[in-house]
Order: structure tokens, then sequence, then C-alpha cells
């Protein structure tokens, strides 16, 4: 199988894991909270590669990575946690941005290429940071309008894509340093064609929070 093949057999089996998750908000409590478990499993595994025999420093790394994981699934369980069936539109719109940036990403930088945006990720180039932004504001914005459940009343909702697709892009290069760091191409290879579970979410760690923290204060 090639490694287009195994991106597109993955992607359609975390959509259907996604999807059932967004049944109820058990069932999407219950996701988080083995995402958050897989995702700390990756990130020790991290911590171990880059401080092999330092103790203390793996501890300080594991402790930011609880931290970390922890602003992103709490903040999500807090915001759903009254209106699930109401706001859970607002999630899929922010994983739409997000999942949207990435794959802009991947597509116009294999089919243009260029100049390398940075050292930290070798694979990022300027191409693929504006295929990011064009396609996440597409996509985002179709969304927006077919929904219609967002109320952004004091913030641009093309500013507010771009905004969030920046941090996704954020996320994604700073889980990129840790690899560059542990010198590990992948997080872990429990999703073919793809890596770990963080490499596939590591954008979004970042940038949903923060989609919902502004949400909930210009709407």
């Amino acid at each position: 199988m090639s490694e287009l093949n195994k991106r597109v057999v993955s992607s359609f089996f975390l959509l259907l894991i996604i999807f059932f998750s967004f049944l109820n908000f058990k069932m999407l409590s219950f996701f988080l909270f083995v995402l958050s478990f897989m995702v700390l499993v990756e990130l020790n595994n991290i911590f171990k590669k880059i401080y092999k025999n330092k103790i203390f420093f793996q501890l300080i790394g594991n402790l930011l990575s609880v931290l970390y994981i922890s602003y992103f699934s709490v903040t999500i369980f807090i915001f759903l946690s009254e209106k699930f069936v109401d706001d859970k539109s607002t999630i899929i719109f922010l994983l739409i941005i997000c999942i949207s940036t990435d794959i802009g990403g991947y597509l116009f930088g294999k089919l243009i290429g260029g100049k390398k945006l940075t050292t930290i990720s070798p694979n990022k180039t300027y191409s693929g940071a504006c295929g990011s932004f064009i396609l996440a504001l597409i996509a985002g914005y179709l969304y927006h309008q077919i929904q219609n459940s967002l109320s952004l009343t004091n913030f641009n909702i093309f500013i507010f894509i771009i905004l969030i697709s920046f941090m996704s892009q954020i996320g994604d290069l700073l889980i990129s340093f840790l690899k560059r760091k542990a010198k590990i191409k992948h997080t872990g290879t429990i999703l073919p064609g793809h890596g770990g579970v963080l490499d596939r979410i590591d954008g979004m760690l970042l940038a949903i929070p923060i989609g919902l923290l502004l949400i909930n204060v210009y709407s």
C-alpha cells in the first residue's frame, strides 16, 4: 500500500472515530480522555529520547506535557459541558480549519515546493504555509456560511480563520521541533501513513483552545 493510500485509509477511520465521539457528551469525554492519554505517552517517549539519562528533565518535560494537554482537553470539556448539542458545531468548525491547514500545507508544499520555511521542519515551505491559509479560509468560510451558528460580533471571520490557521501551524512546528531534538520522524506508529496520534493533532492542541477562548470573548 502506497504512502498516500495509507493516509487516506487512516484519515477515513479517524473521521469515523471523531464522528461517533460527537454523538453525545459522554462519548466525547471518553474520547478526549483516551486521546489525551495516548498523546501523553507519545510525548513521554519523545522526552525520553531527548533526555536519555536525565530523569529530572524528563519529569519536567512530562509535567509541561500534562499542562499542555490539560489546557486542550479541559478547555473543550468546559466549553461543551453546558450546551453540547448547540456548541459542538463550533468545535467542528475549528477542526475543519485545523485539518484544512494541514492538508493545504501538504498539498501546496508537494505540488509547488520552493524555499524552506524553517530549519525546524525541513518539509515546511513558504508555498505550503500559504496553501494552509488558503485552504483553511475556503473550507472554514464555507462551513461558517452553511452552518451559520457561530457569531463573532466583534471579530472578522476571515481574520479569525487566519489566526486559528496560524496557531495550528505554530503548534505543528512546536512538535516538529521536539521530534527534531529527539531525532525521530514520527511520534508513533499507531496510524499507518501518519505516524502517531500527536503527528495528526499537533496543531489542534494549540489552536482549538485559543479559538474557543476567542469565541467566548467576542461572541
